[in-house]
């Protein structure tokens, strides 16, 4: 398929990406309606190889949405149990830290249903594998995407944070303004005023602040991938294009940014371009980017390839098989498949 190749997105089908990418930047803050989710499981850690006075204290777990950022975090003491409550649909990441270094790291999904609601993660840790382990994030966060603030500033962000978990709108958003007055190198606290601006449907604010997050820190992922997302619901696809080709050259393992890139360009009509893209979400996040299959079961569906369309939309509902319009997709594979 060329990139001159010619097809169209319909117009529920943008409004659809539009209010998909909204939803995603608001619940990387926890401002998604339907957070009713609880993620809890006991902490242990076997300390028989540590003597009596290195053994910490407590330890700290922190939450991190898919998109980086932190979600909650709480101190634990060995032996005890954690409990993060009004948690949204999605991927966590659930880290451990010790003295400032990130000694483990687990993927949660939390997919809720009308019977369950509660997930439980156990946590059980050697203290000998502790000690050689070097502080990594995977995903999208890194050692380097920190922040030292100043224990004054850390209580603001926390009580900023407290404040855009509860939705309150307005008090974020001023919140996160009088602590990036304070310091105006916290590029996280941009980002995170950036998202609050858009709670508030201010887009253009929201775009200033992700704009100096990026500036202050140009490989942040985060500040990349919502300024990018961002750019997409604003219909700026050549500027949502030029900011998720720096993310993917940032971090290109990011399911996230390979698909938002993807669908930037299916929508400039560059199909060969937005299939490699897509193709590679999906290998790096086979079922957390699954909606990749849709994107790309409608662009073959528009240039005629309707054999590679029923393909897609087949993983698709392998993937999801509770897709609410999964009778639309098998009427479409029995039309259209090959037998």
């Amino acid at each position: 398929m060329s990139n001159s190749s010619i097809f169209r997105i319909p117009q529920s089908s943008r409004l659809l990406l539009q209010a998909l990418i909204v939803l995603s930047l608001m619940c990387q803050a926890g401002w998604a309606q339907s957070s009713t989710q609880t993620l809890f499981g006991d902490f242990k850690v076997n300390e028989g190889g540590a003597e009596a006075s290195a053994k910490p204290l407590s330890y700290q777990l922190i939450l991190y949405a898919d998109s980086g950022v932190i979600a909650a975090r709480q101190t634990i003491s060995n032996g005890g149990r954690y409990r993060f409550m009004n948690l949204p649909n999605g991927v966590f990441y659930l880290a451990v830290e010790h003295e400032n270094s990130e000694i483990a790291r687990f993927r949660v999904e939390l997919l809720r249903s009308y019977y369950k609601a509660d997930f439980r993660q156990d946590i059980e840790l050697e203290w000998k594998s502790l000690l050689d382990k070097k502080a990594t994030k995977p995903g999208n966060i890194s050692v380097e995407d920190n922040y030292v603030r100043s224990a004054e500033n850390q209580r603001r962000f926390d009580k900023a944070k407290v404040a855009a978990d509860a939705r309150k709108k307005g008090e974020a958003v001023e919140l996160f303004k009088s602590l990036v007055a304070e310091d105006p190198n916290d590029f996280q606290a941009w980002t995170e005023l950036g998202t609050a601006y858009l709670a508030e449907d201010s887009l253009a604010e929201a775009e200033k602040a992700y704009l100096e997050a990026t500036r202050l820190k140009p490989k942040f992922l985060l500040g990349l991938l919502n300024l990018g997302r961002l750019r997409l619901l604003q219909k700026n696809f050549e500027g949502a294009i030029a900011v998720l080709t720096q993310a993917v050259e940032t971090k290109a393992d990011s399911a996230a940014a390979n698909y938002y890139l993807g669908e930037s360009y299916l929508q400039v009509k560059k199909g060969s371009k937005a299939v490699v893209y897509l193709n590679e979400a999906l290998k790096l996040d086979p079922v957390g980017r699954a909606e990749a299959h849709l994107r790309l079961a409608a662009l073959y569906d528009a240039v005629g390839l309707k054999e590679k369309a029923v393909i897609e939309y087949e993983e698709f509902l392998k993937k999801k098989p509770n897709y609410s319009d999964k009778k639309k997709l098998e009427q479409y594979i029995a039309q259209n498949k090959k037998h």
